[in-house]
């Protein structure tokens, strides 16, 4: 088929949404569809035969978009409406996939356009608003209506996680929906010059990891409150890796303002190819983020690894780490700490967890299995 994705982001860019965007697009190409990516300026192209990227223009005073909603994501969603309009009229779409908000933008197209929609739900644009902006919580049946009219109208539903899936079956019950949840990621070949996180940093002891960008609701606050509590077990160091320079240097400060700077090191971004590398040098993989309902792609790849899991216990972890794989604990600093605690004294349970979570990743977080549902999807669109 001749498949139009709309993804408002930047695109390629190492983060989750633009992540999940290159395996879908890779699948599709795969699998013999012909694929145009309409996205944002900022990002890297990507060479996947079969696809053809096409992005809005840059606005010269736009020098990043950050992640989130935002008014510079909100004026690049405007000009894509234009974009979209030339594309359209110049190639014949069987089918529009639309990722996140950018299934309203298509939905304005689509009674001039014959082509079968697909809303890609990878969040929920209603509850975001609403989590960011707490002065909008009267407006969130607005929201919430709006959303249901974009799931009625499509064809088909990809939610990507169960609370979404949920959320979406109670706006239109008899909508076709599949479950397509984010994968571990694949790791690239170890480099020769690979980082020693043991050796770098002369750590002795055991190594609690935490990987991903460091916004409020990462937790990253909770965590260091844990590990000030845990000033006792000398033991114990946290990595953390990623965020922007700003928010490792602010975290720097706050870590040396709370006496803990020896036990704690940010080292800032690494390449997404090598996560597999860095997360198997811990002996504890953490994931204090403290709200939200999607499920971070980082946990499938701290699945893989066979590295036990410390989450907190919200609805973006339950609904796919439970006992059996993971230790989880309330979303405050006490709770962490006395969890970190547990697995630092008890290394059978650390093997236990780490290879029951390895096993359900093998099973279920793999991009086989998500590209199998993705094409499963797709012939039952293609059979409408």
């Amino acid at each position: 088929m001749n498949i139009l994705v709309m993804a408002p982001q930047p695109f390629y860019i190492e983060r989750g949404t633009p992540i999940a965007v290159s395996l879908l697009l890779r699948a599709l190409c795969e699998a013999g569809h012909k694929v145009d990516l309409l996205t944002y300026p900022e990002g890297e192209d990507v060479e996947i035969d079969g696809l053809r990227i096409c992005r809005v223009h840059k606005v010269p005073f736009i020098k990043h978009v950050p992640i989130g909603f935002s008014w510079q994501k909100l004026l690049y969603d405007f000009l894509m409406v234009f974009k979209m309009v030339g594309l359209v009229r110049n190639n014949r779409y069987q089918v529009i996939h639309a990722v996140e908000e950018s299934v309203f933008i298509t939905l304005m197209m689509l009674p001039f356009v014959p082509a079968r929609l697909v809303y890609d739900m990878d969040s929920s644009m209603a509850d975001q608003l609403v989590e960011k902006w707490k002065a909008l919580h009267m407006l969130a049946p607005v929201f919430d209506w709006f959303e249901y009219q974009a799931i009625k109208r499509s064809d088909l539903v990809l939610p990507v996680c169960k609370a979404l899936a949920e959320k979406a079956r109670r706006h239109c019950p008899d909508r076709k929906m599949y479950l397509l949840e984010d994968v571990a990621l694949e790791s690239e070949e170890q480099p020769d010059d690979s980082e020693d996180i043991r050796i770098e940093l002369g750590i002795e002891g055991l190594i609690a990891v935490y990987v991903g960008n460091l916004e409020h609701y990462q937790g990253i606050d909770l965590l260091l409150q844990a590990m000030e509590k845990l000033l006792a077990e000398p033991k114990l160091h946290l990595v953390i890796i990623g965020g922007s320079q700003d928010d490792v240097r602010d975290y720097r400060n706050k870590a040396e303002q709370m006496s803990i700077s020896g036990n704690v090191h940010l080292l800032g971004p690494r390449p997404v190819g090598q996560l597999m590398y860095y997360l198997k040098q811990a002996d504890i993989l953490v994931s204090p983020r403290t709200k939200g309902k999607n499920t971070p792609m980082k946990i499938y790849s701290y699945m893989a690894s066979g590295k036990p899991v410390l989450a907190t216990d919200i609805s973006s972890h339950t609904q796919v780490l439970d006992s059996d794989c993971a230790c989880l604990v309330k979303a405050d600093g006490e709770s962490i700490a006395s969890g970190l605690k547990t697995l630092l004294d008890n290394e059978e349970m650390r093997d236990r967890l780490g290879k029951a979570a390895a096993a359900r990743a093998a099973t279920n977080h793999t991009y086989e299995a998500f590209r199998n549902k993705l094409l499963d999807a797709y012939r039952y669109l293609d059979s409408l």
